[in-house]
Parts: structure tokens; C-alpha cells; sequence
């Protein structure tokens, strides 16, 4: 309204101006004298200020006659299209006129004015690879998916923009959560253009989401061949792939290609636990034990881990549980004062029933770092050296609230998984997993003090009264039938699976 009315009184200010000027040359005196040709002619102010629009306007009018003659005289010299281009210079200019304001209003997200402006443009210009690319942007800026999914198909009819419809549907079917669909539209932009930096990575990820890991292999090939990866990064990426393009085919019982294929993984990286697992027992079937044991053993050089213990002690399940430790050692002398290697150790002599030795090869693991592994078995070697029930609910009831320990945390979202897998189930991160302790501190048991009494029992106290005596032996003996907690089962639970993985069938 303000603004209708600005204009209005600019018009009006305008018209005065002219009327006034007008006014005042008609009130001047004098003139202009102006002799040609043996003739004079006298003109006054106003006639003067006439005549000179006069003169400019005859002056446009003979350049565009003359730049008609030369377009006719080109069209003569065969130049079929000379004339329509002089008719369509102007229309042009305003066409890309409205173009540039289109893409302005697309910019800042004015989608009604865009879609205006390319209705312009495409009314000026016949130029459809422009304008329609114009009226999508528009459409998605005013929020009109139909629209713009309507102008991205069009532009699937021409092949010079055949590739930016592509794109546009894979955006939008992105958006919309069709990821099947999505792949298709990747695969047909990636056979367009295979080196479009965003359409593989697109790609990739739709790829590895959906699992077809032999071809993100090929998409991770060509992008190190254009120097876009790191060899390095490559490398390990391409393990990742190849240890889940060996489980696939584990799954469908080609055995064969899936030891292969879990060997090829494994030696790529040596630091992907899941893949040196996979690779060892593969040589197990194929009984090369001796290889399944150098696999291992180099693994675990790089990176300890539970695994690795479980695969290496499946070279040979029937050993005696001295016979286990003895082989061990072979293992557990390459980094020897990694904690992973202490609990191992710790485990394999209670396995022997070396109680004194497992106490020697947790250390002071329990005080500096606490665990609910550590703290495990440390409850196992009290019961093994015939410590009072109390003393072993104690490292129990500390187990209960104790971290876990390193577990499969993805780098990128700080998620927790039980099992190792290429994609984080949270963020959808790929090759984000690392085998660490969560950043994140662990929550203690709701009400956890008040169970410790409960589990360990009260200490020793003045008796204070009959009553009091009776009722604090009532406690001790709920405190010997009742159920253990569930997760103090869990806490027990793993012991017995440390003690499993060392233990003879």
C-alpha cells in the first residue's frame, strides 16, 4: 500500500516537473538560428527542445533501418537465419533479462517470483534446457514437489539436460526415502557422467546401504584411479567390502570364493578384525592351521583382541588346558603388556587352574583400570583360591556397575554396537567403527547402593538387640537364596564365556 502510494506521488511529481519545464522554455525569449543550404531557420526554446527529440528519435529509427538492410543483405549472401535474428535480438535481451532475475528469486528462495520470471524467460527465449531447469529449482523453492518432479522429466527428453534430470530425481527420490529408486537414478547418472564426484558418492552409499558390495568396489576402484582416494584409505575401504561381499557368499554356501575372498580381505588390512577372523577359519576348513595361526598371530601384533583368541583357539579345540597356555604363549608374547593380553592370560591359567598365575597376569589391572571383565575374573580367581563367598559378591557387586570395557563404537556418532558391521545401525556411517572404550560414561544400576548390602552382606556390628540379631540373620539368609541380579548374571555370564573361549570342549 505504502509503496503504491510512493509511486503515484513519484508520477504525479514527474508530470509537474515537465509541465513546469515545458511551461518555462514556452515564457523564454530568444531562440535557435540555424542556416543550411542558403536558408535560415529560427526556432524558439520549445521548438528547439522538439525539434533535438526529433533529430534522436530519426537517428534510432535510420540505425535500426540500417541494420535491417545489412540482416537483408546477409539473408541474400545465404545467411538463412539473418533477419530472425534481428527480429529476435531484443526478444532475447529480455528473455535473459528475466532469466537472471529468475535465478536471483531461485537463489533466495522466492519460488513464486522465480516460476514467474521463467515463464518470462521461456516466452522470450524458446530455450526449454534453460528455462526448465529454472521453473524445478523454483518449483522446489516454493515448496511444489509435483511441479518440479513434472520439469525434471521433460529434461529427461534432451540429452544436453538429461543429466541434470537425473540428478534432480535422485534428489528429490532421496528426499522421499525410495532408496530402490534412488539406486536406479544413480546407476543411470554415474553411466552419464562417471566422474561426478557427488553422483559417486551418492552412489557408494546407496550401494553399501542396500548391499551391493561388489559394486561399491568398482565405485571405490574408480575413484582412487581419479586420485579422489587416498591409496591408504582405499585400501582399508575396500577390505571392508570384500570381508562383506565374502560373508554374502559364505551365506549362500559357496565356500570356496567366500575363503577367498575373506584371505584377500584379511591380508589387505590386517587391522580388520572381523576380516582376519573370517580369513582364519578359512584356512582352518582348509586345514592349513599353520596359516590360520601366522594370520592370527600378525593381527594380533596390530590389534588385540577377544576374536582373535576365539579364532586362534579353534586351530586347535581339543587341547588339554596346559597344552592351550603353552601354545598361547606363542600369541601373547608379541605385546605383552597390552591389557587385552593380560585378561587372556588371566583366563587361560584359571583355565589350568593356576589361580596364583592368573592373579599375576591381572596385575593391578582392577585398581587402575577396572572392568566388568577384569573385575570378573578376578572374582574367578578368589572362588579358585577358596576365598569366602562374601569376598567373591564383592568383585561381583563391583563388576555390576564397572564399564565394559572397549566395544564397536562408531567414531562418527559415538553409538555402541554388540557386533562389528561396515554401517553404523545409528548414523549410517560406513567404515566408522573402531574397537575402543565409549567416550561416554557408563550409567550406574538404578538403585545399585542399595543392592550391595544385599549381595555382599552387612559387616560385622556391635549387636545391639535380640530383635536386631534376628533380623540381620533373616538378611544374611535372603541374601543366600535370593536369585542373583540379572546383571550380575550377565557379569557371570562373562566369565563363563572368557572361561569357554580357553577351556577344552
Amino acid at each position: 500500500m505504502i509503496w503504491s502510494f510512493i509511486k503515484i506521488a513519484l508520477f504525479l511529481i514527474v508530470v509537474a516537473a515537465a509541465t513546469l519545464g515545458l511551461a518555462h522554455l514556452a515564457e523564454m525569449t530568444g531562440g535557435l538560428r540555424i542556416t543550411t543550404l542558403g536558408m535560415e531557420f529560427t526556432l524558439g526554446p520549445l521548438q528547439a527542445v522538439i525539434a533535438a527529440i526529433v533529430l534522436f528519435i530519426a537517428i534510432w529509427i535510420v540505425i535500426r533501418i540500417v541494420g535491417l538492410v545489412v540482416a537483408f543483405l546477409r539473408f541474400l549472401a545465404g545467411d538463412e537465419t539473418a533477419i530472425t535474428r534481428y527480429f529476435d535480438r531484443h526478444r532475447e535481451r529480455k528473455g535473459y533479462q528475466a532469466l537472471s532475475e529468475g535465478l536471483l528469486a531461485a537463489a533466495s528462495g522466492e519460488g513464486k517470483l522465480a516460476m514467474s520470471k521463467a515463464a518470462k524467460a521461456e516466452r522470450y527465449l524458446q530455450r526449454p534446457e534453460l528455462t526448465n531447469l529454472l521453473t524445478a529449482q523454483a518449483a522446489e523453492a516454493s515448496g511444489d514437489s509435483k511441479k518440479a518432479t513434472e520439469v525434471y522429466k521433460r529434461l529427461l527428453a534432451d540429452d544436453r539436460t538429461r543429466f541434470v534430470g537425473i540428478r534432480g530425481l535422485l534428489r528429490q527420490k532421496l528426499e522421499a526415502g525410495d532408496t530402490e529408486t534412488a539406486l536406479k537414478l544413480a546407476q543411470k547418472a554415474y553411466a552419464i557422467k562417471p566422474r561426478h564426484r557427488e553422483v559417486q558418492d551418492t552412489l557408494l552409499s546407496l550401494q553399501t546401504e542396500t548391499g551391493d558390495w561388489k559394486g561399491a568396489r568398482e565405485i571405490l576402484q574408480a575413484k582412487m584411479r581419479q586420485g579422489e582416494l587416498p591409496r591408504d584409505v582405499h585400501k582399508r575401504r575396500d577390505a571392508v567390502l570384500a570381508l562383506q561381499e565374502a560373508k554374502g557368499v559364505w551365506e549362500e554356501g559357496a565356500s570356496v570364493e567366500a575363503r577367498e575372498a575373506a584371505i584377500s580381505a584379511a591380508k589387505a588390512s590386517p587391522d580388520l578384525v572381523p576380516a582376519v577372523v573370517m580369513a582364519a577359519r578359512a584356512y582352518i576348513d582348509k586345514g592349513k592351521k599353520g596359516a590360520a595361526e601366522r594370520i592370527l598371530r600378525k593381527a594380533w601384533e596390530v590389534q588385540p583382541h577377544p576374536d582373535l583368541a576365539t579364532a586362534f583357539a579353534e586351530i586347535a579345540p581339543d587341547e588339554s588346558p596346559d597344552a592351550r597356555l603353552k601354545r598361547f604363549s606363542k600369541l601373547l608374547s608379541s605385546r605383552p603388556d597390552h591389557e587385552e593380553t593380560r585378561l587372556l592370560k588371566a583366563e587361560l591359567n584359571i583355565a589350568a587352574e593356576d589361580f596364583p598365575a592368573a592373579r599375576r597376569a591381572l596385575g593391578d589391572l582392577v585398581e587402575t583400570h577396572p572392568t566388568a571383565r577384569s573385575l570378573t575374573i578376578m572374582a574367578a580367581v578368589e572362588r579358585g583360591e577358596g576365598a569366602e563367598d562374601v569376598v567373591v559378591r564383592g568383585w561381583l557387586a563391583r563388576a555390576l556397575t564397572a564399564p565394559r570395557g572397549p566395544q564397536w563404537c562408531c567414531d562418527k556418532c559415538q553409538n555402541i554396537q554388540s557386533e562389528w558391521t561396515p554401517i553404523c545401525d545409528n548414523c549410517n556411517g560406513f567404515d566408522t567403527l573402531s574397537w575402543r572404550e565409549p567416550q561416554q560414561a557408563q550409567s550406574p544400576l538404578p538403585h545399585g547402593a542399595e543392592m550391595l548390602p544385599l549381595i555382599v552382606g552387612k559387616p560385622a556390628a556391635e549387636p545391639a538387640s535380640k530383635e536386631e540379631d534376628q533380623s540381620e540373620d533373616a538378611a544374611i539368609q535372603d541374601a543366600e537364596i535370593v536369585d542373583p541380579p540379572k546383571d550380575e548374571g550377565d557379569a557371570a555370564g562373562a566369565s563363563k564365556e572368557a572361561q569357554s573361549r580357553t577351556a577344552t570342549a
